[in-house]
C-alpha cells in the first residue's frame, strides 16, 4: 500500500490557499479598501446619488422580471426532460448549452439584428411604436437568454434521479395532473428551485456584455449596475465606480451565502 510522503498533504494546501488568496480574496479586499478610502459620507453620496440609485432600481427590476420567467420554464423543460419521451428531446438538451457557448456580446448583437431599427423585426415594431433595442425590453430578452439554463440544468439530472413512481402512485390515488405536480413533484425538486434560481439571479445582476450590447448604456435610462460601473470607471471617477462595484459584489456574496445555507438546510431534511 502506497502511502503518500508526510509534506504532500501540507505543501498541496498551502499552495492550494495561496493560490485562492491571490485569486479570489486579494482582489476582493483590495476592492472593498479602495471603496471605503474616503470615508462613509463618501460612499453613501456615491451609492445615493440619482444616476446609481436608477442603475440599482433598472438591475432588480430586470431580475425580479427574469428571475420568474426563467424559473417557470425552466421548471417546464425539467419536467418534460425527465418525464416525458419525445422527438427532438436530445436536441433540447443541445440547446440549452448554447447560452454557455456562445459569447454574451454575440447574443446582444443577434438582438440587435432582430428588433435594432434596421433589424429584421425593426421597421415592423418601429411602426407600432415598440422599442426593444436600447430599451428595458432589450436588457429583459438578453438577460433572459444569457440566464435560461440555469434553473433547467440544475432540475434536469434531479427529477431523472426521482424517477416516476412517486407521481404514479399519487395519480393511482385519484390525484389530478396538477395536485401531483403540486403536492408530489414540486416538494422533491424545492432545493433544485430554489439553487437555480440563486444562481439566475446572481447572473442577471451581474452581466455586462449581452446587455450592453442591446442597452445602449443611455445613462439614467438603460445602465444597469455592471453598465455605470464601467462607465465611471472609463470617466476617471474611480472612487464612485468602486463603491457601486463594492455594493454589487455584497450583493453577489450574499447569494453565494444563500446559497450555501440552503445546500447545508437541503441536507439535513
Amino acid at each position: 500500500m502506497q502511502i503518500e510522503p508526510r509534506f504532500l498533504k501540507p505543501l498541496c494546501l498551502g499552495v492550494m490557499f495561496g493560490f485562492l488568496a491571490v485569486i479570489l480574496l486579494l482582489p476582493l479586499i483590495t476592492l472593498f479598501c479602495e471603496a471605503f478610502k474616503d470615508g462613509l459620507s463618501a460612499y453613501y453620496h456615491a451609492i445615493l446619488e440619482e444616476n446609481t440609485l436608477k442603475a440599482i432600481k433598472l438591475t432588480l427590476i430586470v431580475a425580479c422580471i427574469v428571475l420568474p420567467l426563467n424559473t417557470f420554464f425552466g421548471i417546464l423543460i425539467a419536467y418534460c426532460m425527465a418525464k416525458f419521451e419525445f422527438f427532438g428531446k436530445r436536441i433540447l438538451n443541445t440547446l440549452l448549452e448554447i447560452p454557455f457557448a456562445i459569447s454574451p456580446v454575440i447574443v446582444g448583437l443577434m438582438f440587435v439584428l432582430l428588433f435594432g431599427s434596421s433589424g429584421i423585426f425593426g421597421q415592423t415594431l418601429e411602426n407600432l411604436g415598440i422599442q426593444i433595442v436600447f430599451a428595458l425590453p432589450g436588457i429583459i430578452l438578453a438577460s433572459a437568454f444569457i440566464t435560461f439554463p440555469f434553473v433547467a440544468k440544475e432540475l434536469i439530472p434531479l427529477m431523472q434521479e426521482q424517477g416516476k413512481e412517486e407521481e404514479e402512485a399519487a395519480l393511482s390515488l385519484g390525484a389530478n395532473g396538477w395536485q401531483t405536480f403540486w403536492f408530489v413533484t414540486l416538494p422533491n425538486i424545492k432545493w433544485g428551485v430554489f439553487y437555480g434560481m440563486i444562481l439566475t439571479n446572481a447572473r442577471v445582476m451581474g452581466e455586462f456584455g449581452a446587455v450592453a450590447v442591446v442597452s445602449g448604456k443611455i445613462v439614467g435610462v438603460t445602465t444597469t449596475m455592471p453598465l455605470y460601473i464601467e462607465i465611471l470607471y472609463s470617466e476617471y471617477e474611480y472612487i464612485a465606480a468602486f463603491c457601486i462595484a463594492s455594493l454589487l459584489t455584497f450583493l453577489s456574496l450574499l447569494t453565494l451565502i444563500l446559497k450555501f445555507v440552503i445546500v447545508k438546510f437541503s441536507k439535513r431534511i
